[in-house]
């Protein structure tokens, strides 16, 4: 049998689908290359399979979010987050939740935690990968 291999034209929606997906990607590429000092910082310590054996990837599209570290095998996310952040905690707690509803785990650090306290950041991510309840004390985000 001949198969028909002439393209459909894309509906509108795909056109949308795609077109989004392809701008995301091209963002999370430019993410990379603009990195903060913290997450240089902590994607030296996670890449290259070097923490505890997981391999993470930095800046990566999970529609419709570019998250900033992610161990896709443990479906565990780690977000760098900066001074913006501080003004958008409403909108990061709605995609922390939906991501968390997609089956992921994700970790908020402030950058100056990760610059200042990268031995506790480190400790906090190996636990989570590890599934252990952190006995750590309360995170600066979590003090307020």
């Amino acid at each position: 049998m001949t198969r028909d291999r002439t393209k459909r034209p894309l509906s509108l929606r795909e056109r949308d689908r795609v077109r989004g997906s392809n701008l995301l990607k091209s963002r999370a590429r430019s993410l990379r290359r603009e990195m903060t000092d913290a997450e240089r910082l902590l994607w030296r310590n996670l890449r290259s399979r070097s923490f505890e054996g997981h391999k993470f990837r930095r800046q990566v599209v999970i529609e419709p979010y570019i998250v900033d570290f992610a161990c896709l095998d443990a479906r565990l996310i780690i977000e760098a987050d900066g001074g913006q952040h501080d003004e958008q905690r409403e909108d990061d707690a709605e995609r922390t939740e939906r991501l968390e509803k997609m089956g992921y785990r994700v970790l908020r650090f402030w950058n100056h935690e990760i610059l200042k306290e990268l031995e506790s950041v480190l400790e906090q991510i190996r636990l989570a990968l590890n599934d252990i309840p952190s006995p750590q004390p309360l995170s600066l985000r979590e003090r307020g």
